[in-house]
């Protein structure tokens, strides 16, 4: 007992002692002329400072506003910009939208109850290219033109899908059930023309002309020309021929008139003949197979007027 006793005592007067050193610090006099330091921004710094963070916070408050302002006039919402309508199906436009560089789309739809119009201020160039970038058909609407080149170019029929129209290299073909041409100076082949059929239209007239050439129509089955309710005219300014290689020439009518054929001349020894008006003459036919009328008497005159096969 009397061991911790003694621990107890020299503890408190270890205490003591350190009480005693730390006062004895803090009692120490100090140096008079002693400089101290401010720590902080002071100053013509600190009104830079305020000044940058005024404008900064002007700066925020415009470009906020000019964002707003933006956001009010372009109409941007969820679904889209303006105009500009994002669908699952692709995007929709609504309104006249304007393209300054190239567009590439894979289908244009309008709406059900609206056309779908494409302009431009030069022309409006439709491209189609294959899976190399290769240039396979163009379409181009101009001021002048509308030009289309491609392999081969057709116009179907929206209900059946009939050939209407078709264009390549080798032929043209039109599959309309009737070609009408409305134009006054009517239609002007170069070349060639074979067709099953060619009528003109009800009450109108069907012309056949070369202005400076000759006309031909061939068929190796034969050509047939009918008038049904009218005339039939053939005119010429030489000569008309109507030749038969093997067959014969047939002319079928109630009546048949040779006009404007020569007479010869055929004296009478009957005075009664020669004062009465000559009404009925014979034809007769010169070796060279011209045709001329001779005046009918009792007998075949036609060799008393043969005078006229001579300078024929």
């Amino acid at each position: 007992m009397d061991r911790s006793t003694n621990l107890d005592i020299e503890e408190l007067k270890m205490t003591r002692e350190q009480y005693i050193l730390a006062t004895q610090q803090n009692n120490l006099p100090r140096a008079e002329n002693a400089q101290l330091y401010p720590v902080g921004i002071y100053g013509w710094r600190k009104r830079c400072l305020y000044f940058f963070v005024l404008l900064l916070l002007v700066t925020m408050i415009v470009n906020l506003a000019m964002t707003i302002w933006i956001l009010k006039v372009m109409n941007f919402t969820v679904d889209g910009m303006g105009n500009l309508r994002v669908t699952k199906k692709g995007i929709r436009l609504e309104g006249i939208s304007e393209f300054l560089l190239p567009l590439y789309v894979k289908e244009i739809h309008s709406r059900k109850d609206s056309p779908l119009v494409l302009q431009s201020d030069r022309n409006v160039t439709v491209n189609a290219r294959n899976h190399m970038g290769q240039l396979t058909g163009q379409l181009t609407v101009g001021a002048d033109a509308v030009e289309a080149q491609c392999k081969r170019f057709e116009v179907r029929a929206s209900e059946d899908g009939r050939v209407l129209f078709s264009a390549d290299e080798d032929e043209i073909t039109i599959g309309a059930e009737k070609l009408k041409v409305t134009g006054t100076e009517g239609a002007v082949f170069g070349h060639s023309v074979e067709t099953p059929h060619i009528r003109a239209e009800p009450s109108q007239d069907l012309r056949l002309e070369s202005p400076t050439r000759s006309l031909i129509m061939e068929a190796p089955r034969g050509v047939q020309v009918s008038a049904a309710a009218g005339d039939f005219k053939a005119t010429c300014r030489k000569e008309l021929h109507l030749q038969s290689t093997e067959g014969e020439i047939f002319l079928n009518a109630e009546k048949i008139r040779l006009g404007n054929l020569p007479t010869g001349s055929f004296s009478s020894s009957s005075p009664s003949s020669s004062n009465s008006r000559q009404a009925v003459y014979e034809l007769c036919v010169c070796p060279n197979g011209k045709l001329y009328l001779s005046p009918a008497g009792l007998g075949s005159t036609c060799q008393s007027s043969s005078s006229i096969c001579l300078w024929s």
